[in-house]
């Protein structure tokens, strides 16, 4: 029996038992080793062949084995010696990198209307009424108002909050519930932009705000109110009337010591439809608030069953709201409030009522007019449209509503084709700014809430892969639209003929005597009486208050601009005016564009059937 493998002389290795051996095979062997022998042996097999039986134990050690590699011991000390220094020392650098403070590179600066959007909300704080939070951070402004509704014999409950409409004291609830609505709108679309910016936690605040005063206006807990609180403070100025009020007297909201009376409305379908829209868009901004958020929504209820039970103008009768804020239908907040209603709500009667052909006929969609596809406090409908057209480019609910969302959809793109310069659906100054009322007076609020529908619309079409529309047979795209909203911008932050921004503490050159009690009148410890404050009206010198972020009611025809205190039509500032620069802004900040497709239908059932469940797992 024998084994075999390859012995360390490069020869065959045999190993056979002795007795086992024949001469022959013995001869063989022999040969074999004589070959081998004759070969020439290496360095390491010539100091085994020498070596004593001690030695050779003692150079073998010479060498480590580490299984499929015999190398020298030396060189695997060295080896090894070096690795472990190498470790060492390549720990240390990191240790040392990382207690050497690293020199970030610093993002890049924010772009024009995010810098212009910080701006435009600190005016909301600027005319807030009432007790104002510890964080307002408007350093000349104070309590005030706090006995508004209080002081009124005919009312006898609190009015206190809310928002100072303009540069008086007046708190007209028309156009501020426009303000807070279109806010609210802003939000639900761009909430990720508010939130990169730092804006998120403001914004809702000052929808908050509005929301909680609105409130206070009627018989929230109810499910049905006979009344409306529509305005807190007077704007009479009758021909050579002195009676002391909110337009007569130049004071510091502060100071005010003279009666404020509280209008109430008992037929105000505009008024209250408007006000359930506001409550109703804020219940999706606070929907992460489900307590508050409900309490809206019963509001909103209650405001909105008011307004279709009891029709009427809120501002016929020529009340103070006929002269500043006049509303001339309410067919356009029936459209508007529903559209919102439903949204906040998923009740489907909502939507039937705003997709109703009677109704769009009675608030314009069909016939156009001068002021088709102008929205501002007073017109609803060309909101109402770009909402409803979002309906149906996402939800697409069809049959019964889809013959009426195409129609508005068609409508909005008709809209949209008539801010194209190409056009000349309205006239433009030669610094570019359209006219979209027509060469009156204070046009920046009317140009803001356009550039909003412009920027939101493209980005609802770019949402659902859609790059343009068409004007006839001519196809846009997406960006002219984009182009449009910014240049428009553009204009009010700076780039006109008299390189003026208009919107107060943004760039160099902006106004310094804003229409505004407030601004212009120093916070010294002086009260100022009703006559006392005329002199801060009439003096040439600049507010001695910065009204930051205020936009002002803007330039003439002919791309002029009168910096004077008393021509409110250039200097003044206005809450709608200020919602919709912020919205404008916010759709137009950042790099990137998109709108949360899926915030705005929270509370909006599925359209579809649900599929039936999946059938029980089988058994044997």
């Amino acid at each position: 029996m024998s084994m075999y493998g390859r012995d360390p002389w490069g020869g065959p290795l045999e190993i056979c038992h002795p007795d086992s051996a024949t001469d022959d095979d013995r001869s063989r062997n022999l040969d074999i080793d004589r070959g081998a022998l004759s070969r020439p042996l290496d360095e390491t097999q010539q100091s085994w062949l020498l070596a004593g039986p001690g030695d050779q134990g003692r150079k073998k050690k010479k060498y480590v084995d580490i299984g499929c590699l015999v190398v020298s011991r030396k060189l695997f000390v060295w080896t090894l010696g070096v690795l472990l220094a190498a470790a060492v020392f390549a720990g240390v650098v990191a240790g040392i990198a990382k207690a050497i403070p690293r020199r970030h590179r610093p993002p890049p600066p924010p772009d024009d209307y995010t810098v212009a959007l910080h701006k435009a909300l600190r005016f909301f704080n600027a005319q807030r009424s009432g007790k104002l939070p510890k964080h307002n951070n408007i350093p000349w402004r104070g309590n005030s108002g706090m006995k508004d509704g209080l002081s009124d014999p005919a009312v006898r409950r609190s009015q206190v909050g809310g928002y100072y409409d303009a540069g008086d004291a007046v708190k007209f609830n028309f156009p501020a519930a426009f303000s807070m609505t279109l806010l609210s709108w802003s939000v639900i679309e761009y909430s990720a932009k508010y939130d990169a910016v730092g804006e998120l936690g403001h914004v809702r605040d000052i929808i908050k705000w509005g929301s909680d005063y609105f409130l206070k206006t009627f018989n929230s807990t109810a499910d049905s109110i006979d009344r409306v609180i529509a305005q807190v403070g007077s704007a009479a100025t009758s021909p050579g009337s002195t009676q002391p009020n909110d337009h007569y007297c130049w004071m510091r909201p502060e100071d005010i010591d003279y009666p404020r009376p509280v209008v109430e409305c008992h037929a105000c379908s505009d008024l209250a439809a408007e006000m359930a829209a506001a409550l109703a868009a804020a219940s999706i901004v606070f929907k992460d608030n489900k307590a508050y958020s409900q309490k809206l929504v019963h509001g909103a209820t209650t405001l909105f069953q008011f307004a279709r039970e009891r029709r009427g103008r809120y501002s016929a009768g020529g009340s103070d709201a006929a002269k500043f804020y006049n509303s001339t239908s309410y067919w356009d907040e029936f459209v508007w409030g529903s559209s919102w209603m439903y949204l906040a709500t998923g009740n489907s009667s909502y939507l039937t009522l705003a997709t109703h052909p009677k109704l769009a006929k009675h608030a314009g969609a069909f016939w156009g007019g001068l002021d088709y596809g102008v929205f501002s406090w007073d017109n609803k409908l060309t909101g109402a449209q770009v909402l409803l057209s979002r309906l149906r480019l996402f939800l697409s609910p069809g049959y019964p509503y889809e013959e009426m969302l195409r129609t508005f959809h068609n409508q909005t793109s008709i809209i949209m084709c008539s801010y194209l310069p190409i056009f000349k659906s309205f006239n433009r100054t030669r610094g570019g700014l359209i006219q979209l009322n027509h060469g009156k007076p204070q046009p920046l609020q009317y140009v803001v809430n356009a550039a909003f529908l412009a920027s939101v619309f493209s980005d609802y079409l770019e949402a659902v892969d859609t790059p343009g529309w068409y004007c006839g047979p001519h196809f846009y795209s997406i960006e002219v639209l984009r182009s449009f909203a910014r240049t428009q911008i553009e204009y009010i932050l700076g780039k006109n003929p008299l390189k003026m921004s208009y919107v107060v503490g943004f760039g160099n050159h902006y106004p310094k005597h804003v229409h505004h009690r407030g601004a212009s009148i120093p916070k010294n410890g002086v009260h100022y009486g009703c006559k006392g404050g005329w002199k801060w009206r009439d003096t040439k010198k600049p507010n001695p208050n910065i009204i930051v972020g205020a936009m002002v009611a803007g330039p003439d025809p002919h791309d002029g601009f009168k910096d004077v205190r008393k021509n409110f039509n250039y200097t003044e500032a206005t809450l709608a005016g200020n919602a919709g620069l912020v919205a404008a802004l916010v759709a137009l900040s950042g790099e990137g564009h998109g709108v949360d497709k899926n915030a705005m239908f929270s509370a909006v059932p599925s359209m579809f059937p649900l599929p039936p469940p999946p059938p029980a797992p089988w058994k044997p």
